[in-house]
């Protein structure tokens, strides 16, 4: 539902309502450990929002063509709150992922965006940090899928494996935002499809570069993967993350289509260039067992969905054709990240509003889909807030960008990925498949 602007002298101010459904029965707890997302007592205690009050822009700053940064005031649940909206027009500007070197690896949104040549940026998807499984290394890869360049980079973790608060009906950690080759933005779903096939054997591949497999899949892993152990890709199961990890597993190596090696165990270290690891669990790892070294080996992989994606990040949708969803979470106020596009898809938006202080108690899940909804948005995804949280943008002249909202925890966070703002003056600048982690 669009909002209704009125203009309060020099500035814009809209008022919205939106509606509140129940929480979904069967999503696994929405706790967001080991990223952004904590539980909140005072947050917990406050009243159920739908909605944000009047919003009133205090700044603009012309970033580049296309790409205009605006600072707001509003309020929720919590109070008083203050963020910060980049405007990008795709028609002059455009938005890609900003990653580490690796999948498996953390880097500052302000790191990312320097590294790649950002004019501005936000943190994006919920990913693993720490770890409840005895001797598993956390990863700090990211829940859902990664699309550079046109190029699969990661697929989505099972429901039950992913961060963050509970998913909305009908969502899933397969959902994503991006950007299309029609050079629109769009909030989709990618599907990972994919095999191994070895002469009449041909196996389904379930997991690409992702810290947790389906019970009784296979995933691939390649150099883009990093050196951190592939252990924790076992551990689970699809519904319940901190289930234990599988004692029934295999790993397979492939060099250049030939198999090298097939082993009982996961391992870790880096993937040579042109190697890739296949590892399964339960009906998954019986199938590669029964790989042999010397078999030729043939591993492909594609995303599937409704829209052809040049870049894509993970993030689940909050707001559809102008309405928020029903069953968004009722954690109480916090930082909170965002992105969402507008009905013509010619429009990306990149909100962070900030939370736990006197000047900005942040907002509620549905309170954050009646402020994307204000910003123009038809539709748009809820992306890790929290101590992740950070927007950074480069006025034009500067050498780097710094650091706009105020980071709950002080100062910025490491986080998995990000959402770059490019200009053909400062175009993407993508990350090399498995650079090495100091590259």
């Amino acid at each position: 539902m669009a909002g209704r602007w009125v203009v309060v002298g020099a500035a814009a101010v809209v008022v919205v309502g939106v509606g509140w459904g129940p929480a979904r029965a069967d999503a696994p707890a929405g706790d967001g450990a080991g990223s952004g997302e904590r539980a909140d007592a005072a947050g917990a205690r406050a009243r159920v929002s739908a909605e944000v009050g009047d919003v009133r822009f205090t700044s603009s700053e012309r970033l580049a063509s296309g790409a205009t940064l605006r600072g707001f005031e509003t309020s929720g649940a919590g109070g008083a709150v203050a963020g910060n909206l980049v405007d990008v027009d795709l028609r002059q500007a455009g938005v890609g992922l900003l990653r580490p070197p690796v999948v498996a690896a953390r880097r500052t949104v302000s790191a990312m965006a320097d590294a790649q040549n950002a004019v501005a940026g936000v943190n994006g998807d919920f990913f693993n940090i720490s770890e409840t499984h005895a001797g598993v290394a956390p990863t700090g890869s990211s829940s859902g899928p990664e699309v550079d360049g046109g190029r699969p980079l990661k697929g989505a973790v099972p429901d039950g494996q992913r961060f963050g608060p509970s998913l909305p009906p009908g969502t899933s950690a397969e959902d994503v935002i991006g950007v299309g080759v029609d050079r629109r933005g769009h909030v989709g779903r990618l599907r990972l499809a994919g095999s191994v096939r070895s002469g009449r054997t041909s196996i389904a591949l379930r997991g690409l570069n992702q810290y947790a497999l389906p019970v009784g899949g296979v995933g691939a892993f390649g150099p883009e993967w990093g050196e951190v152990s592939r252990q924790r890709a076992v551990c689970g199961t699809d519904k319940v993350r901190n289930d234990p990890c599988s004692t029934d597993t295999a790993e397979v190596t492939v060099r250049r289509g030939v198999v090298t090696g097939v082993s009982g165990t996961v391992g870790g270290g880096a993937i040579p260039s042109g190697t890739t690891v296949l590892v399964g669990r339960e009906k998954g790892a019986g199938a590669l067992r029964r790989l042999k070294p010397g078999d030729r080996v043939r591993v492909s992989y594609r995303f599937t969905g409704p829209v052809r994606f040049r870049f894509a990040v993970g993030g689940f949708p909050i707001l559809r054709d102008g309405r928020p969803l029903d069953g968004l979470s009722a954690t109480g106020p916090a930082p909170r990240t965002a992105a969402g596009v507008s009905r013509d898809g010619r429009h990306f938006y990149l909100v962070v509003v900030d939370g736990r202080s006197e000047r900005s108690g942040g907002l509620t899940v549905a309170e954050l889909a009646s402020l994307l909804d204000k910003a123009g948005a038809d539709d748009a995804v809820n992306l890790d807030g929290g101590g992740s949280s950070a927007l950074v943008a480069r006025s034009p002249g500067e050498p780097a960008v710094t650091v706009r909202n105020t980071p709950s925890d002080g100062s910025e966070r490491a986080v998995a990925n990000g959402i770059g703002v490019f200009t053909p003056d400062r175009p993407h600048r993508p990350r090399p498949a498995g650079a090495r982690e100091g590259s």
